[in-house]
């Protein structure tokens, strides 16, 4: 096999690799999340209407990084099997298609973004005031949209070799440039015109487009892709290894903000504030399971590459730490936002109402997170090993089955609370069952190992 692409998560210490790796893959994850909180941040400053705008575009900006993080997540689960395989031309094909697969569906999601702005926020609950506001933000975020897909479908076939620093380094200088750009742009400092909202959505396509640039670098340099002629016949294998684990896992992600855009209709019933405070909230709680996903983001290429080399054994003891990890996370996650709620939501809008939605929500929810991060790890581990299918009913149960029928319930009873509390027993429930059935159907893909 090429020295550039090589496997190196099938031996060795579990807990050693998975704490390594982990760590890595967090430090470019955390750039991202200051990407989002350092926006949320400015743009709070604008006013509670401009915050809640933002709010109301979070779902739907969330779908697109969805259909990206699931195609990026069927192109690392190949890849990472074929590293396993010891097979580079086949790394190399599978790379490159999945490549020309992203430039296409960036187009469709960019006309398709444009042209249903308006119906599609009003359906969500934006008024007259949010509107016009959200016009502004979205109308740049999907001019750059191939920034953010193109960027999540290279750095996780550099995951899938067992390179967690780099795109992580990538993402860290994209979040830096975002930073810097935000308030320049945001409120018009020196040179630089006051472009409000806009001026947020815009430095956030400036950032994300270093992420294109230095992830097409390191693809070309590390010899990922390949200029081979190829068929129309190879394309669309590749095309279908990669969807088939890609278009579940897509489904799966995009299934959470759709959810979420359902959540945010009936947060809005309880005014502007309540939106506010709620799109807060939910960023904090990217912070509170950063770490947990950071892990998940590790299992893909842990388990594609283990499962290359028929190793079950490695994964279930991988899939067992991590399962364990996320429950004590979340204990002390609980504990360090229940002293600090009301300090950290004062940090982006002093409104009182914003401030009582955003400590209801992380103070009945975060305890929760432990098993939401079994769902996590779950179905992480259920893309990598073919199972995209299962993953994708797991995560529908939790949020069609569980979240929006008993949000319904809840807020009728006991109203805002009471939507929170049906998001944390839909957690409960939904991780519980997950770790049930992945274990389950490791010990079925190992006892056919055996049996072959």
């Amino acid at each position: 096999m090429n020295k550039k692409i090589k496997a190196n998560m099938t031996e060795g210490n579990i807990t050693k690799l998975l704490t390594r790796l982990t760590l890595q893959m967090m430090v470019g994850m955390i750039s991202m999340i200051i990407f989002n909180m350092v926006d949320t941040f400015y743009i709070g400053q604008l006013g509670k209407n401009e915050l809640a705008a933002m709010s109301f575009t979070f779902p739907v900006v969330l779908v697109v990084q969805s259909i990206a993080l699931g195609l990026g997540m069927g192109t690392a689960s190949v890849v990472s099997r074929a590293i396993g395989q010891g097979d580079s031309s086949k790394v190399k094909r599978l790379s490159t298609d999945a490549l020309f697969l992203a430039c296409i569906i960036v187009a469709i999601a960019a006309i398709t973004g444009e042209l249903t702005i308006e119906p599609l926020f009003s359906l969500l609950g934006a008024d007259a005031v949010t509107l016009p506001l959200i016009k502004e933000y979205m109308r740049i975020w999907y001019i750059g949209v191939i920034f953010v897909v193109f960027p999540m479908v290279g750095n996780n076939i550099i995951r899938a070799t067992g390179d967690m620093k780099t795109p992580a380094l990538i993402m860290t200088f994209a979040a830096i440039a975002n930073m810097i750009l935000d308030p320049f742009l945001i409120f018009g400092i020196g040179p630089f015109p006051e472009m409000g909202l806009a001026g947020g959505a815009l430095a956030t396509v400036i950032g994300r487009a270093f992420t294109l640039i230095f992830a097409i670098i390191i693809l070309i340099k590390r010899e990922l892709v390949t200029l081979k002629k190829l068929t129309i016949k190879e394309l669309f294998t590749s095309w279908k290894q990669i969807l088939y684990i890609g278009v579940p896992a897509a489904l799966t992600r995009i299934v959470d903000p759709l959810t979420m855009g359902v959540i945010t209709r009936m947060v809005s019933i309880f005014g502007t504030a309540a939106i506010a405070g709620f799109g807060v909230a939910t960023r904090l709680e990217m912070i509170a399971l950063l770490l947990i996903r950071s892990l998940a983001a590790v299992m893909i290429p842990f388990t594609g590459q283990n499962l290359g080399k028929r190793n079950t054994n490695r994964i279930s003891e991988a899939l067992k730490k991590g399962f364990r990890f996320s429950l004590l996370w979340s204990v002390f996650t609980f504990l360090a936002f229940y002293f600090t709620g009301d300090f950290l939501a004062g940090l982006f809008n002093k409104d009182p109402v914003v401030i009582s939605t955003v400590v209801a929500y992380i103070r009945i929810i975060a305890l929760t997170y432990g098993f939401q991060g079994m769902l996590v790890l779950s179905a992480a581990v259920l893309n990598a090993m073919s199972k995209p299918i299962h993953a994708i009913i797991l995560s529908l149960f939790r949020l069609l089955g569980l979240y929006i029928p008993l949000a319904i319930l809840g807020s009728g009873i006991f109203g805002l609370k009471g939507i929170f509390a049906g998001g944390a027993i839909a957690n409960l429930v939904s991780g519980i069952l997950a770790g049930v059935v992945v274990i389950w159907i490791i010990k079925t893909i190992d006892l056919r190992q055996r049996l072959s």
